[in-house]
């Protein structure tokens, strides 16, 4: 008997968990400074860039590597000419003197802010998922949602799954993508967003739909005594 497979389709805030790790690291590397240090400037500038970046992907999708590549060109160039308007000052005296006007800042306590905030987020987002689940068995498909475990059942034989991944950035960044269930005795589709480990997940779906095909092309053999 096969272990039942459990989907889960995730929120797409669950991809900001680079920022998350980032506010912790600001948070600590702050701790550090003291009052008024020039690298607090700098912390301030690394982590609005890997926010903006982070954030960019949750707007917009970007279905092929190129225009990934694109992006991080992009992010890169801009980052690389802040640090250096702020550390060799007269190679970019316009960008130096518009930096001075700005000076993005922030202290420990912003940080920690931002990263208790999110980190609340994820609790809530990980308790949520508890009551609202997909799971693969041997012969039916079922969906636990509702905080009173409501359960609907459908047959798991001849279930039809597609795999889509529209962006490659959330590919990369958990391996996440997109699965289209089709039950054989419903008119209509599934879509599951955002299951994490995609590939994996197909391919164990996969095998379980194959292996109970083999069962019962077996079962409507005769049997010969």
């Amino acid at each position: 008997e096969p272990k039942p497979i459990i989907l889960v389709s995730y929120p797409k805030i669950i991809l900001l968990y680079p920022t998350f790790f980032a506010s912790i690291l600001a948070a600590l590397v702050s701790c550090l400074l003291k009052k008024d240090d020039p690298h607090e400037q700098t912390v301030a500038v690394i982590f609005m860039a890997i926010m903006t970046a982070n954030t960019v992907v949750l707007a917009f999708d970007f279905p092929r590597t190129t225009s990934l590549i694109v992006f991080f060109v992009v992010i890169t160039l801009g980052m690389g000419t802040l640090l250096l308007s702020i550390y060799f000052p007269h190679l970019l005296p316009a960008v130096t003197g518009m930096l001075k006007k700005i000076d993005p800042r922030a202290n420990a306590t912003f940080y920690t802010c931002f990263a208790t905030m999110l980190g609340l987020i994820y609790i809530g987002v990980f308790i949520n998922i508890r009551f609202d689940y997909w799971e693969v068995g041997s012969n039916e498909l079922l969906h636990h949602h509702g905080f009173l475990s409501s359960l609907e059942r459908y047959s798991a034989p001849n279930l039809r799954i597609s795999k889509e991944i529209e962006d490659v950035f959330e590919y990369m960044l958990l391996r996440s993508g997109r699965l289209i269930i089709h039950p054989s005795n419903e008119p209509r589709a599934f879509v599951l967003d955002n299951v994490l480990n995609i590939d994996a997940k197909e391919a164990a779906i996969t095998k379980m739909l194959g292996s109970l095909q083999v069962q019962i092309r077996d079962e409507s053999k005769p049997s010969t005594m």
